[in-house]
């Protein structure tokens, strides 16, 4: 059994910063890659970011290329998501995810499959 559980959501202004965590429970390595994926209001998910664990290998859509960055810390057996330059629609609930596997269909745009997930994190940005 695998939980993964999120924290470091909150309210803050545009242009400001956040980083969120994941904490995993579980075998969540033996999964593709972990990552994050997000629910905007009245808009469909999108997935954000992976790392994948074999190698470090980094994947992100093209709206938060060069402002979010994902680490993780195997140790801990934590993955990071620090987002800066943050715009109101980055807006969302932020889900950490065990990835199966991503395919990328053009450059920045992601098709995904999920072994586990959280509960969710709020974000909230403010213009």
């Amino acid at each position: 059994q695998v939980q993964l559980v999120e924290s470091g959501g909150g309210l803050v202004q545009a242009g400001g910063s956040l980083r969120l965590s994941c904490a995993a429970h579980g075998r969540a390595f033996s999964s593709y890659a972990m990552g994050w994926y997000r629910h905007p209001p009245g808009k469909a998910r999108e997935f954000v970011t992976a790392i994948r664990w074999s190698d470090n290998d980094t994947y992100y859509v093209g709206s938060v290329k060069g402002r979010f960055r994902i680490s993780r810390d195997n140790a801990n057996d934590t993955v990071y998501l620090q987002m800066n330059s943050l715009k109101p629609e980055d807006t969302a609930v932020y889900y950490c995810a065990a990835f199966s596997f991503l395919t990328s269909s053009d450059p920045g745009s992601y098709y995904y499959g999920m072994d586990y997930w959280g509960k969710g994190t709020l974000v909230t940005i403010s213009s």
